[in-house]
């Protein structure tokens, strides 16, 4: 990396001239990420409004062009894993959030859990003492009074303030509980994620936004009655990580429209391309 050339550029970043001023973008974003450090760095040195709003410009669309390579990677992998994806998520928004940060958090909430937990007991019994220290003693808890904030789609801002929606609230329910071995998974239901709680014969349900509310298929039978929706198989049985992401970038995109930020918007849809069906990018 050329610091001369660099200083060169950033020098050129107050010219009015569109073609000028296109042509240096182009030349600072060839650099890649690790250009982003020197663009901060003269973001502090520059008085000038202007220099400062294009200096930003050009960091976002390298931390957004790294994100959607990482992305691409995540989609590629053979697993999926959904605590990355739901990382790669949230560094949209705090792209200095470290996966390593996030896994410290749920492990703390998997060790609280499991300093409680028992084996031998019930499934239901399980679900209880789940319930128990996620919404009694951590307090998470819906966030109702925000339902549509982009917050309840960052991982890092579920896990710092104890409130989300319904699908990131069944994520960490789903990952701690999955840390205790048991057999509990996503289930993609029309205008609600849910979880459900599958093994062998048994299977039965839970719903996170309600505090681990646990119910039978007979009430999916009759929330999807209510819908006025055909019976689906996908609305019963355990969905894909790739398929919790693909709604959690979709919630996205609607909280971001919901605010009037449409940009933003248009940029998580750009990212939900990334994982469509057959859509993985040559890098």
């Amino acid at each position: 990396m050329n610091d001369q050339e660099l200083k060169a550029l950033v020098a050129l970043l107050d010219d009015e001239d569109y073609e000028v001023l296109t042509h240096v973008e182009e030349r600072i974003i060839s650099y890649g990420n690790p250009v982003i450090p020197f663009l901060e760095q003269e973001w502090e040195k520059s008085f000038d409004p202007n220099v400062q709003r294009r200096i930003e410009d050009l960091i976002h669309t390298l931390q957004l062009d790294l994100l959607k390579e990482r992305l691409n990677n995540w989609y590629a992998s053979p697993e999926q894993d959904l605590l990355e994806g739901m990382w790669l998520i949230a560094t949209y928004q705090y792209p200095d959030l470290t996966l390593e940060s996030v896994q410290k958090d749920i492990e703390q909430i998997y060790y609280n859990s499991w300093l409680e937990f028992k084996t031998d007991v019930h499934p239901y019994d399980q679900v209880r003492i789940l319930n128990s220290v996620l919404f009694n003693k951590l307090k998470f808890r819906a966030n109702t009074k925000n339902f549509h904030s982009p917050a309840n789609s960052m991982i890092n801002r579920v896990l710092e303030t104890k409130k989300g929606n319904p699908i990131s609230l069944c994520v960490v329910y789903m990952l701690v509980a999955q840390r205790l071995k048991m057999p509990v998974y996503g289930v993609n239901l029309p205008s609600l994620f849910i979880l459900t709680y599958k093994q062998d014969n048994q299977q039965f349900y839970i719903n996170a936004f309600s505090r681990g509310l646990v119910f039978k298929r007979e009430d999916i039978d009759n929330y999807i009655k209510q819908l006025k929706l055909p019976p689906d198989d996908m609305f019963y049985q355990p969905c894909q990580n790739i398929d919790i992401i693909r709604r959690m970038l979709r919630n996205l995109t609607v909280s971001f429209e919901k605010l009037d930020e449409f940009e933003k918007a248009d940029e998580v849809k750009q990212l939900l391309e990334i994982i469509s069906d057959g859509n993985i990018l040559p890098l």
